[in-house]
């Protein structure tokens, strides 16, 4: 499929209508419906149809993005690669979860940094499952998740654990003495919508089915600014949360009756690679 195709149909796919998609392209319309035509016709699945004021993708074609995606993501993976080759010789592309990154790995990541002067370090924060896809892509070298990666060719191992506390500011707690399960989901609980895996489902249990949150968010570490505003209630990784609880702007609610599971992150790396075993040998030392 042609490149300039796909990055085509994911702008169209943002901003539903042809004409805005043309100018940031900085083509003609006809270009635009030129490149989606060639896709429909490969694929033989209509991706768009016609709404009024713009287009919708098609179930087919909400389907494809996803693909579409992972397409542009691997050809712009491998044009930064062939850049870097030229100047490093070696490098090792790493992706974390934002609370394990600031919970711990920073210090591993800068001594190997430090170390490790012929080689690049490509550092890429996302969500578990995206990051195991990207290692399972070719476009991460070790991947730091709380999902673990069981399948042939990759090891995985445990690289830390970790609690969940209910934290919210002082000023903020109404219940000194503990909480019970059946008070939760009456408080301003704020969401951090990323997986925990077998800890996060275990959270997002003791809330009704298709409970509604008055605030969501996917980055663990821009919550923290908002419980320390007295914003509300969140279970957070302890260790992330551990300088705030220390000052003194959030505090630990204990749970009554209930707790979460631990939180275990794993490190995946597909066998053999010598630089991500290099990565993880600090690791052991510290």
């Amino acid at each position: 499929m042609n490149s300039e195709a796909i990055r085509t149909f994911i702008l169209l796919s943002k901003l539903k209508n042809f004409t805005r998609t043309a100018e940031q392209l900085y083509v003609a319309q006809s270009t635009v419906t030129n490149r989606i035509a060639e896709l429909e016709a490969e694929t033989g699945k209509k991706l768009f149809v016609r709404e009024r004021g713009g287009v919708e993708l098609t179930e087919e074609g909400a389907l494809f993005l996803s693909y579409a995606q992972r397409i542009s993501d691997l050809e712009e993976s491998f044009i930064r690669e062939v850049n870097a080759a030229s100047r490093y010789e070696r490098t090792l592309r790493v992706g974390t979860i934002n609370a394990v990154y600031e919970s711990g790995l920073y210090p591993l990541l800068r001594d190997f940094f430090a170390r490790e002067r012929d080689a690049a370090l490509k550092v890429v924060l996302g969500h578990s499952a995206d990051l195991l896809r990207m290692l399972q892509d070719g476009m991460l070298d070790v991947a730091f998740s709380y999902l673990p990666l069981k399948k042939a060719g990759y090891a995985c191992r445990t690289f830390s654990t970790d609690r969940l506390v209910l934290a919210v500011a002082p000023s903020r707690n109404e219940f000194k003495g503990g909480i019970r399960k059946e008070q939760l989901a009456a408080c301003e609980y704020l969401m951090c919508n990323f997986a925990f895996g077998e800890a996060g489902e275990y959270v997002r249990s003791l809330f009704p089915p298709r409970h509604a949150f008055r605030f969501e968010i996917d980055n663990s570490g821009k919550l923290l600014q908002y419980l320390a505003d007295g914003q509300g209630y969140s279970f957070v990784p302890y260790k992330m949360a551990e300088g705030e609880i220390a000052a003194g702007r959030l505090e630990v609610v204990k749970t009554l009756g209930f707790s979460a599971p631990a939180l275990v992150c794993h490190c995946s790396y597909k066998k053999g690679n010598a630089l991500a075993e290099t990565l993880l040998a600090g690791a052991a030392q510290t």
